[in-house]
């Protein structure tokens, strides 16, 4: 227990500063005395070798919610599997002190180190708060359990960051006080989550992430709602119509508290078309050039939709911010009801002048596809911002904050961020790139499938996909290759449900929706197989990169490349 106290001292910094990361070979050497009084001393210089500084990091995203944090965390852990084996091995035969509830929750600020429990283990994790990208709001769990954050962030309840845990172990829970841990029920922040149509791939079970079977995606022109990608980064929450009530509020002279009946009574019904796409979307091709941290969506992170609502302009201007409102802001922030344990809500911004626009057809929809919004797209009021990344039309509304600055908000500020190749976890700087608003030309192939069989005897293959551009620009254009991109047809393109021709091209800068795009061509005699590619053109005239590697990143956004997809030829059977 001396021992245990000498260690403490250690960790007791004051004001965070990069001066802290100086002492942390110390503070490894003492946690490598707790973990085994009678390991020998070259044990401990290996473990010391093995785990400096840099792994600390790795616990990065056990508590900062999904996306960057995670991932800006993970990539630290870069101890050799040997080394890994020692530890478990040292701890196995280790006799850890036991602490009551009482003495962990003495430990709740940097003075006195900051201790955590999991699972009935003593953890201290005072060191690592100075290298927390999401701040201090790690405090927030200090001298209490994990269960809650790992019940909300369940995508980090995994074996690697269990691992990584493991190495700040200092302790074990009493029993009585463990019993008492296990007596207090704790209720699932998911269980309220509405059902989902079995045919969806979920990326990700808890907070829900998922995306329909391409081949649906080109079906229809106007995605069904049960069909349409489920992006959630939180639980959804549940949210009585009847009391519901969205803040507009920010600079000094607008206030306005609106109900769901004041938001569709007091202001016109707009309805607008238009298409969302998460960021990541086509992430798992990025994933083949070179690990990237975050889900791995296939090529259906994206669907189209018609929504209703206000416009955000109008309730604006009710809310007093007129025409002056641009010598005072740039942003509009959005604020939603989902939270986590700590009570921190989703939040992102958007432009002011995007917000205003009568051409920006900024929504706070509340139906979709014709009726009310279904719980997983943002039940009762969302925001729809055509043109703009998924991550950017919050959902769940409740506080709308018109303001000088950006969203302050993690999603805003350490993810959705787009970086060069050469950018890697341990150089990159969120705060040097702008957040990703409007999204680049993209088009992908949703039949046939990558991998699939098409007989000879058809003698045509039918392809067809999608494609879309951000920022209101039309596609004009969509080229597809038969033979790897040495020979191109240009496809037929639809942009409505009926699919008739002519179709007119919408207002310039405002072509929101997706255009779904086919085409038959024979196949060619002599082929054993086909590399199907597809690119598209917009009407600035921009078109998507032939690889992935050159746009590659290290979250995996922004993924458009032109897309392939290899398809076999079976020969005709011979007649008997």
């Amino acid at each position: 227990m001396l021992l245990l106290r000498r260690c403490r001292s250690l960790t007791r910094f004051g004001p965070l500063s990069t001066q802290r990361l100086q002492v942390a070979p110390a503070v490894a050497s003492c946690a490598g005395r707790l973990w085994s009084s009678s390991s020998s001393s070259e044990d401990q210089r290996s473990y010391q070798r093995a785990h400096g500084p840099s792994w600390r990091h790795g616990l990065a995203g056990l508590l900062a919610g999904t996306g960057a944090v995670l991932a800006y965390g993970l990539h630290h852990h870069k101890a050799e599997q040997e080394d890994t084996v020692r530890v478990q091995a040292i701890e196995k035969t280790s006799a850890f002190p036991i602490f009551s509830q009482e003495e962990v929750t003495s430990h709740r600020s940097l003075e006195d180190g900051v201790w955590v429990t999991y699972k009935g283990g003593v953890y201290d994790i005072t060191e690592f708060v100075a290298m927390h990208p999401g701040g201090d709001k790690i405090l927030l769990a200090a001298g209490g359990a994990l269960e809650p954050f790992w019940a909300l962030y369940a995508v980090h309840n995994q074996e690697h960051v269990l691992k990584m845990l493991s190495e700040y172990k200092v302790g074990e829970l009493s029993a009585e006080d463990l019993k008492k841990q296990k007596t207090i029920q704790t209720s699932d922040p998911y269980s309220s989550d509405p059902e989902r149509h079995p045919v969806l791939h979920i990326n990700n079970l808890k907070p829900f992430n998922a995306e329909p079977p391409p081949e649906i995606l080109s079906d229809s022109f106007i995605t069904p709602s049960a069909f349409f990608f489920k992006r959630n980064h939180l639980p959804v929450p549940p949210v009585d119509p009847a009391s519901y009530q969205l803040m507009v509020e920010g600079l000094p002279g607008g206030v306005l508290t609106l109900s769901l009946e004041e938001l569709k009574t007091r202001f016109p019904k707009h309805t607008v078309t238009a298409t969302l796409q998460c960021a990541g979307n086509r992430r798992s091709e990025m994933n083949k050039v070179k690990q990237v941290k975050g889900l791995n969506w296939g090529i259906a992170a994206i669907s189209n939709a018609t929504w209703s609502g206000a416009r955000l302009r109008d309730v604006l201007l009710a809310a007093g911010y007129g025409p002056d409102v641009a010598q005072r802001a740039l942003h509009v922030q959005f604020e939603g009801l989902d939270k986590d344990v700590t009570g921190t809500t989703y939040g992102a911004s958007i432009p002011l002048n995007k917000a205003v626009s009568e051409e920006g057809d900024v929504l706070l929809a509340y139906e979709m596809n014709g009726a009310d919004l279904p719980a997983d797209h943002g039940y009762p009021v969302r925001v729809v911002v055509p043109g703009t990344v998924g991550a950017r039309n919050v959902k769940w509304l409740g506080k709308i904050i018109v303001s000088a600055d950006e969203s302050s908000s993690h999603w805003q500020q350490n993810d959705y961020k787009g970086f060069s190749p050469g950018t890697d976890w341990d150089t990159v700087d969120f705060k040097s790139a702008p957040a990703i608003q409007e999204l680049p030309i993209q088009s992908a192939i949703t039949t046939p499938a990558d991998g699939a069989v098409v007989d000879r005897s058809l003698e045509d293959v039918t392809v067809k996909g999608y494609a879309w551009s951000g920022g209101g620009r039309e596609v004009v254009r969509v080229d597809v290759s038969l033979d790897g991109g040495k020979t191109w047809q240009v496809a037929r393109l639809r942009s409505s449900e009926t699919g008739q021709a002519p179709e007119p091209s919408p207002p310039p800068g405002r072509a929101w929706a997706w255009k779904l795009w086919e085409v038959t061509a024979p196949i060619p005699p002599e082929a054993q197989e086909l590399e199907i590619v597809c690119k598209a053109v917009d009407n600035s005239y921009n078109m998507q990169p032939d690889t992935v590697a050159p746009i590659w990143n290290l979250r995996g956004v922004l993924s458009n490349a032109w897309h392939r997809v290899t398809v076999k030829i079976r020969e005709d059977e011979s007649e008997e």
